[in-house]
């Protein structure tokens, strides 16, 4: 890259610039691949500051038009970041794209990310083709019998792992992945939650890990509790822990004590965050669905021809809707491909299709779901009746009432990877 960008610039590893250089967080990466027994992403909600939280996800293209938005009225914005609202490299495909589309934009501009460091090691290469200068890793325990503690699974490709095998392989490819990233010349910062009874004696032998990787700032931060989650009625720490924990991190390592536990579509300089003022700007952006607006039909997924109610992988046929002089018209029902036969089956559900901007369905699977998307006819999870969801859907856009929270699991059990052989 021949732009010359200035690393200083990045406010949360440079305090010194904390009043005059701005980050902008965009919440581009939804999926986990790890659930942590602290975390509740709950994607909505204004009244809360802390990682995992944000008021909607975009699309890389609805990414691109916000951060533009941003900049309009914040010149001093230095780094885009993205931070979640679950893990950048667990939504690589995600992730990647929208740097990609940001930096022929605006070569200028910072980029950092924060994972978990589970998928680290793998995309250390695209990130540095990308020309990312900050990554944070979140490292909350290097002996498995701790980290056992803190992670309910971990999520290798389709294996699962928990207790202290997972402990294990997160620590294996965290160090891997911050070794990698400081041989490539790229700045890391490690956050680690201070979590009483759990890993607050700890601390020292994860700092003393970390300096021995090269890492260059950590940053110990306050369990939250979460309502819910199995930490929730844990307390949380008050300053005269954290500090006496970040003295003795201190030895070993600098200290970032100047941290404000950002959202994963945070907006502005470090104390003056504006995400709930752009929260509007970022509800709009992501309403816009990008449909291809010259294929003239909506499939839909339904049982009885009335409701959107049926999954995809459940569906034997399609219902194929057109809209004609301002009114809805059913067209004609066609036969969805055989069960089985894995991607193919989807790529041929692609084929047959072709002509449609969207198909409405009540659930799918990662697979189908990336298939369909790269040949234009995206799978849309909606409910209620077939009428109230054609509307916003050959408009483009308006369809936050009826789309459905997405669920972890479907009726073929966790994660369903939509491998073609449907839901029975």
């Amino acid at each position: 890259m021949n732009t010359v960008m200035d690393k200083s610039k990045h406010p949360c590893f440079n305090e010194d610039v904390k009043g005059i250089c701005g980050r902008v967080h965009l919440p581009v990466a939804p999926k986990c691949n790890i659930k942590c027994n602290y975390c509740d992403r709950r994607y909505d909600c204004v009244n809360e500051s802390r990682p995992g939280v944000t008021t909607a996800v975009l699309r890389p293209d609805q990414a691109v038009g916000y951060l533009d938005a941003v900049l309009a009225e914040n010149p001093d914005i230095t780094v885009v970041g993205i931070a979640g609202p679950g893990d950048p490299l667990a939504n690589p495909e995600e992730t990647f794209a929208t740097l990609r589309a940001i930096r022929q934009h605006h070569p200028e501009i910072l980029f950092c990310l924060s994972t978990n460091g589970l998928a680290l090691p793998a995309y250390v290469k695209d990130l540095v083709e990308l020309g990312v200068s900050h990554v944070t890793v979140t490292v909350n325990a290097v002996d498995p019998t701790i980290g056992a503690k803190v992670y309910g699974w971990v999520r290798d490709g389709k294996v699962i792992h928990r207790g202290e095998a997972a402990a294990r392989l997160m620590w294996e490819r965290q160090s891997e992945g911050i070794s990698a990233l400081k041989e490539a010349g790229i700045i890391v910062k490690v956050n680690t939650i201070l979590i009483p009874t759990v890993n607050d004696r700890h601390i020292e032998a994860i700092a003393r890990e970390l300096q021995n990787l090269g890492v260059d700032v950590l940053n110990v931060m306050a369990l939250v509790p979460n309502a819910g989650t199995p930490f929730g009625e844990l307390p949380e720490p008050g300053h005269d822990d954290l500090n006496a924990v970040r003295k003795v991190a201190e030895e070993y390592l600098p200290q970032m004590k100047h941290c404000q536990r950002c959202r994963a579509d945070a907006v502005g300089l470090l104390g003056k965050d504006q995400s709930e003022k752009f929260g509007a700007i970022l509800t709009s952006f992501s309403s816009d669905l990008g449909l291809d607006v010259s294929r003239p039909y909506v499939a839909v997924a339904t049982r009885e021809g009335l409701l959107v109610n049926q999954h995809l992988g459940e569906a034997d046929s399609f219902q194929i809707w057109a809209k004609e002089g301002g009114e809805f018209k059913l067209a004609e029902t066609r036969k969805a491909p055989a069960r089985g036969d894995g991607v193919d089956r989807w790529r041929s559900l692609g084929d047959l299709l072709s002509d449609c901007r969207a198909v409405l369905v009540s659930g799918f699977g990662e697979t189908p779901n990336a298939v369909l998307t790269s040949m234009r006819v995206p799978p849309i999870e909606v409910s209620g009746f077939i009428s109230m969801a054609l509307e916003p859907i050959f408009e483009g856009k308006g369809l936050e009432q009826l789309k459905k929270r997405r669920s972890p699991a479907c009726s073929k059990g966790f994660g369903c990877g939509g491998d073609g052989g449907g839901c029975g």
